[in-house]
């Protein structure tokens, strides 16, 4: 599974392709799957992300999770403050960041 995230422009948010537009919320991520390059060109020229790039990911039955540590991190958030997370009601998130 290949999912495609960036960061917005305006805010620095990390973002996540949604099929559509960019999400804040991982879990509204799609597969991209062999079609990450062509989404990417397309969306950088349109300037709405910045950098914006493919990682590996895992289907869970909670939604996407990113394979690699570093992306885990950038999707829920700051890791030494639990409670400014973007999910902090998930009673999972530290088995998937860690």
């Amino acid at each position: 599974m290949k999912l495609l995230t960036g960061n917005d422009l305006k805010s620095g948010a990390v973002t996540w392709w949604t099929g559509s537009n960019w999400s804040i919320h991982v879990e509204d991520a799609v597969d991209v799957g062999d079609h990450g390059d062509t989404i990417l060109a397309a969306e950088e020229g349109a300037r709405r992300v910045n950098v914006p790039y493919a990682i590996e990911a895992i289907a869970t039955p909670e939604g996407p999770r990113p394979a690699h540590i570093k992306d885990r991190v950038r999707a829920l958030g700051p890791t030494v403050r639990p409670d400014l997370t973007l999910k902090p009601a998930d009673p999972a998130a530290g088995e998937w960041v860690i």
